[in-house]
């Protein structure tokens, strides 16, 4: 159908290709969609084996530590220095509260 076009001003007015533009870019957004979600998860779940993680060490499964904010700090400072952003004093801290508060994790997709 496109070769019989004589120009682009056709191709961009013709219907057709107005509905090809709409398809490619629904299968692109819905796609882009499952990733964020499937990241979310994925991140979530990462959280949580964190603060699983910190409280295990630091509290060997009791709610407080007496070191565990000295703990939280040098953490920090060195996961920061390994793996760049996202460890500072207060996500450590609320990662540890994520798996204090749900200590028993499901999927979720289940919650």
């Amino acid at each position: 159908m496109f070769h019989k076009l004589k120009n682009m001003n056709e191709l961009t007015e013709n219907k057709d290709y107005k509905k090809l533009i709409e398809n490619i870019g629904f299968v692109y957004y819905k796609a882009r969609n499952k990733i964020i979600s499937a990241i979310n998860v994925e991140m979530l779940d990462a959280y949580w084996k964190i603060g699983k993680n910190i409280v295990e060490f630091e509290q060997k499964g009791k709610i407080k530590a007496e070191y565990g904010k000295k703990l939280l700090i040098n953490l920090s400072k060195d996961l920061s220095i390994k793996y760049g952003k996202g460890f500072s004093r207060s996500n450590l801290q609320y990662m540890r509260l994520f798996y204090i508060h749900y200590p028993i994790r499901q999927t979720m997709s289940g919650k």
